[in-house]
């Protein structure tokens, strides 16, 4: 099975980062202007939470804006690393929830953003599949395009991290 669609294949984000839900936001490192340049993301003190799947030095928060850091590849995950995804959603459905406006960054804004605001979204109540089309309307189309996170989506969370523990083993 593929995992993804290399980052090759995939045009930079049209913006830095897009509003999913009110108060959700996803995006990345980086992004392209409508010159086609190539324009980096540094978070200021727009969004009262960042989660963090990708860091770059010099791209923000600031201190005093939370920021939670889990980097994870944008490959198959581990048990342990699908654990992490589930409790970082359950912390910005929380915030969602709080009115608190929260931001999922990846590299690009793509795979693994886009796989722990779909769960999100599903620790909010929506069903997988409207989920994984909604980020795909408000980010991009490329949006999930790693194939097996969209596989750990539909066939949820908690039996994905079951899977990928009897595969450690």
């Amino acid at each position: 099975m593929r995992a993804r669609n290399r980052g090759r294949d995939a045009p930079e984000p049209r913006a830095p980062w897009d509003e999913i839900t009110p108060g959700l936001w996803m995006g990345g490192h980086r992004w392209a202007d409508d010159d086609g340049g190539v324009r980096p993301v540094v978070v200021r003190a727009e969004f009262d939470l960042v989660i963090s799947l990708f860091t770059r030095p010099g791209h923000g928060p600031p201190d005093g804006v939370e920021h939670l850091v889990a980097e994870m590849p944008d490959d198959p995950l581990t048990a342990r690393q699908i654990d992490r995804v589930r409790e970082l959603a359950r912390t910005a459905a929380s915030a969602s929830r709080a009115g608190r406006v929260t931001l999922v960054r990846c590299q690009y804004g793509y795979n693994r953003s886009g796989l722990v605001v779909a769960q999100t979204l599903i620790e909010l109540g929506m069903d997988a599949a409207s989920a994984i089309d909604l980020i795909r309307r408000r980010r991009s189309p490329w949006a999930l395009h790693n194939l097996i996170f969209e596989q750990y989506l539909r066939t949820g969370l908690d039996i994905a991290a079951l899977l990928a523990g009897l595969e450690e083993r």
